[in-house]
């Protein structure tokens, strides 16, 4: 299978399951529902008697109606953070998987008529998919994540969230892609948006097993180390892994951030049910 056919069957995968088992889900917490307070008014002959607010009409002894508007549209923002520390072992399942969560996550959008927005990062690039609700710019999106090669490359994180704040003005619901295996803070995009962080990780990330005698190479910095990677370097290697994640945790709670971790070889699509359920 070529590379492009490879592509199509992810996104036709993705398609097809968002069609059938997330359609007209909200992603959002708080997308439908009903409407916004506009203003207080006082009441006039024929306006209708539900909308008197009871509670301001008895505290200022006549009667006031509440104006309500629609609520706007949905701002879905899809963002894809990209380095070295995609490929694992001998390939970048990772990264493959990126891109079935943001085809998924962009078929979604695109079905419930919210408008898409996507954003990925790498160390030498910035992709940018502006406000849409046009299928083949959500398709788009997917196809320059997935071409994109991010081996041997770090991302500046910090840097990251500073320009999706800058760049994002409306308030939105942000969904961030990674395997999330550096310290990043999100206070300053949770003071104006929804966040929603999607962990991605390699099974043997979360279970390594014992390799012996062993060249293990660093996707991000293109350095070798030889080693012995046995039983006491898997405890090691574990109890780093449990308090960085544990801090990441902690830090999605402090900001009412919701999360789920989804491995490489796991379905995509059951994990954001149970997500935006």
């Amino acid at each position: 299978m070529t590379s492009q056919q490879h592509f199509k069957a992810l996104q036709l995968k993705a398609r097809h399951q968002v069609y059938t088992l997330l359609s007209g889900r909200n992603l959002s917490r708080l997308h439908g529902e009903g409407y916004d307070l506009s203003e207080l008014r006082e009441y006039q002959p024929g306006d209708d008697v539900r909308k008197i607010n009871w509670i301001i009409t008895a505290k200022l002894g006549k009667p006031y109606v509440k104006e309500l508007h629609a609520n706007r549209e949905l701002s879905v923002v899809v963002c894809a953070l990209m380095s070295g520390s995609l490929y694992f072992g001998e390939g970048n399942a990772k990264q493959e998987t990126i891109v079935q969560l943001a085809s998924a996550l962009g078929y979604a959008a695109y079905q419930n008529g919210d408008l898409f927005t996507g954003l990925g990062y790498t160390e030498r690039k910035r992709i940018v998919t502006p406000p849409t609700k046009q299928l083949f710019a959500i398709e788009s999106f997917s196809k320059q994540l997935f071409d994109q090669n991010v081996l041997n490359s770090t991302m500046a994180i910090d840097e990251v969230t500073k320009d999706i704040f800058s760049r994002i003005r409306q308030p939105s619901l942000i969904i961030l892609l990674g395997d999330f295996l550096e310290e990043i803070d999100l206070s300053l995009l949770a003071q104006k948006h929804e966040i929603v962080a999607i962990i991605v990780r390699e099974r043997e990330e979360e279970h390594p097993r014992r390799l012996g005698e062993i060249i293990l190479k660093d996707p991000q910095h293109a350095k070798e180390v030889s080693t012995y990677f046995g039983q006491r370097s898997i405890r090691r290697y574990l109890g780093r892994l449990k308090e960085h994640d544990d801090g990441l945790i902690a830090h999605f709670s402090r900001y009412d951030i919701r999360y789920t971790k989804i491995l490489s070889d796991e379905e995509v699509i059951e994990k954001l049910v149970r997500l935006f359920s």
